[in-house]
């Protein structure tokens, strides 16, 4: 079983940066799309970057040109650099692991918060 484990989150101001790491037990991110995901309160837990085994990324709308997504094989790490923060970012970040490029679910992390807030 793959476990995934995020860190990063917090509080911070809009205009703010935030940097979220999800590392894997295993060396997964060369075999599967790595993913991050966000669920505010109210509202349907949505895919916000996605990176695939091979390096392509892919980016929900509302985030695109503010969020990076990276990965450090070395590490078994995957990251998003959240840039230009604002309060409509807020939500609990999910890493995810799997084979679906628009969907990869098939293994979660725990979720971190982030609040953007002044």
């Amino acid at each position: 079983q793959v476990h995934l484990v995020e860190s990063g989150g917090g509080l911070v101001q809009p205009g703010g940066s935030l940097r979220l790491s999800c590392t894997a037990s295993e060396t997964i991110f060369g075999i599967y799309v790595a993913g991050w995901y966000r669920q505010a309160p109210g509202k349907q837990r949505e895919l916000v970057a996605a990176i695939t085994e091979i390096g392509v990324t892919n980016y929900a709308d509302s985030v695109k040109g503010r969020f990076a997504i990276s990965r450090d094989h070395a590490k078994n790490t995957v990251y998003l650099q959240m840039n230009s923060l604002k309060a409509e970012d807020t939500a609990v970040y999910y890493c995810a692991a799997g084979f679906d490029a628009t969907n990869p679910n098939n293994y979660w992390g725990q979720g971190t918060q982030v609040t953007v807030s002044s």
